[in-house]
C-alpha cells in the first residue's frame, strides 16, 4: 500500500518544461528547510547551495551544461556544491595546526575520501530537495553536466579549492502534455538488488534486463539482437559521447585541484 510519501516518490519524473508561474518565497523556503534536514555525515553538512538567480548566469549554464536551453527558463535553479572548504576554513580559524604540532599529529588537508563524503552529503541534500518540491507539486530535473567545463564553472561561481559542483537542479511547475506525463521505466529489482555480495550479470540476464525496451524499440529483432543493439546505442550515445569525454576531463581537473592545486583565498 502506498502512503502519500511513497506516492510522491512513485510518481516523480524529470521535468524540463515549466509554466511561467514563479515559485513563491514560501515555497522556496519550505524546500530549503526540508533540504537542510537531510541526512549528513557527522552532522557536518559538507555542502553549500548556491541559488542561481542572475539570468545571465542561467543563460550561461544553458550553454556550458551541454546546451540545454530549458535551464535558462527554469523559475528556480540551485547549484549543490560538495564543500569541505567551509570546515577547513573553520579548522584554520581554530588554529588546529598548532594543536596538531603540540599533540605530535601531522596536520593534513582534505583528500579523496573527504571529497567523496562531501559529494554524498551534497547529493543526499539535493534528492531531499527534489522530493520536497515534488510534494508541493513542483517539478525538477538534475543537470549532471555541471561537472563539465570545470574552468568556466569554477570562475562563474567563484568556487575555492576544496569544493566541487556535484549537481545542478532546476525547478518549476510542470508544463507537459498528456503524452509527456508518463513515467519512465526502471530495471527490475532482480538486476539491481543482491543479497550479501555483488553479482555480475549473465548474458541471459542482460537480455532479460532489457526485454521491455528491446520489444518496444526493436520488435523485428531477436531478443539477443535487440539487447545488443540497445547496449551499443547506449555506448555511443552516452559513454563515448563528447559530453562524457569532457565530463571525465573536467572531473579529473576538479579532483586534481582538490588534491594539489593552489588554494584560492
Amino acid at each position: 500500500m502506498l502512503n502519500e510519501t511513497l506516492k510522491v516518490i512513485e510518481n516523480r519524473r524529470s521535468i524540463r518544461k515549466y509554466a511561467q508561474t514563479p515559485l513563491t518565497a514560501e515555497e522556496k523556503q519550505t524546500i530549503l528547510h526540508a533540504t537542510l534536514r537531510a541526512p549528513t555525515a557527522g552532522n557536518m553538512m559538507l555542502y553549500s547551495i548556491i541559488e542561481v538567480e542572475d539570468q545571465a548566469l542561467k543563460d550561461q549554464l544553458a550553454v556550458t551544461c551541454d546546451n540545454q536551453p530549458f535551464i535558462a527558463t527554469a523559475p528556480w535553479v540551485l547549484l549543490f556544491v560538495a564543500d569541505y572548504q567551509r570546515f577547513f576554513d573553520y579548522y584554520t580559524f581554530c588554529d588546529v595546526e598548532s594543536v596538531c604540532h603540540e599533540k605530535g599529529i601531522p596536520p593534513r588537508q582534505p583528500a579523496e575520501g573527504d571529497l567523496l563524503l562531501a559529494s554524498c552529503d551534497a547529493l543526499i541534500a539535493a534528492q531531499t530537495a527534489v522530493i520536497a518540491a515534488e510534494s508541493l507539486g513542483i517539478g525538477s530535473c538534475y543537470i549532471g553536466d555541471i561537472l563539465e567545463n570545470a574552468e568556466k564553472h569554477r570562475e562563474m561561481f567563484d568556487l575555492p579549492r576544496f569544493t566541487l559542483p556535484i549537481t545542478l537542479l532546476v525547478f518549476g511547475r510542470p508544463f507537459v502534455s498528456k503524452d509527456e506525463n508518463r513515467l519512465t521505466t526502471r530495471y527490475d529489482q532482480e538486476f539491481v538488488v543482491f543479497q550479501n555480495k555483488y553479482q555480475r550479470l549473465t548474458k541471459e540476464q542482460f537480455i532479460s534486463m532489457n526485454e521491455s525496451a528491446a520489444a518496444r524499440n526493436f520488435p523485428n529483432l531477436s531478443r539477443e539482437e535487440a539487447a545488443i543493439t540497445l547496449g551499443r546505442n547506449n555506448y555511443f550515445r552516452k559513454f563515448v559521447a563528447d559530453f562524457s569525454i569532457e565530463m571525465n576531463r573536467s572531473s579529473k581537473t576538479w579532483i586534481d585541484t582538490w588534491k594539489s592545486g593552489p588554494a584560492k583565498e
